[in-house]
This record gives structure tokens, C-alpha cells and sequence, in this order.
């Protein structure tokens, strides 16, 4: 799966996106994971929406297959 990070997400996870090897991983265990190595993306994480396949994650609950391009927005102003 393809993670791509915006604005402040990007600038807490030090890079715009990563790949990441993983399958049906609910959305709540991928923000786990990808902030587990870095408390500053923890931190930001829990804030941000996140889209699969250009679709917002409605609950944490929601399973994230394989393949799937997520894309890790945090809350901006004016929007």
C-alpha cells in the first residue's frame, strides 16, 4: 500500500510518503503502526483523515486492503 503524507502530516513523518507492505490492516492499526517509530506522526495522526483510494475512512474499524493508496490529510485551516 502507497501512504502519502500532506503538509503537517509529511512534516512529522519526515518524508511525503512511504510504501508499506501490509494488508488488511484496519485503519486504526495503520495509524498505530506508522506512528509506533515516531512520536511526532503520533502525535499528528489522530487528527488527520484519511482517504483510501480518494474515499475518507469513516471508521476506525474500516479495513484497508492491499494495494490500497492512502492518503494522510491533517486538519488545515479555511477548509
Amino acid at each position: 500500500m502507497r501512504i502519502t503524507y500532506y503538509a503537517g502530516a509529511a512534516d512529522a513523518a519526515g518524508a511525503p510518503g512511504t510504501d508499506l507492505d501490509a494488508s488488511n490492516l484496519t485503519a486504526a492499526e495503520l495509524t498505530e503502526f506508522l506512528g509506533r517509530d515516531n512520536a511526532r506522526l503520533a502525535e499528528v495522526l489522530p487528527r488527520c483523515t484519511l482517504l483510501v483510494d480518494g474515499t475518507p475512512v469513516r471508521s476506525p474499524a474500516e479495513l484497508i486492503g492491499e494495494g490500497a493508496r492512502v492518503d494522510v490529510l491533517p486538519p488545515f485551516a479555511g477548509g
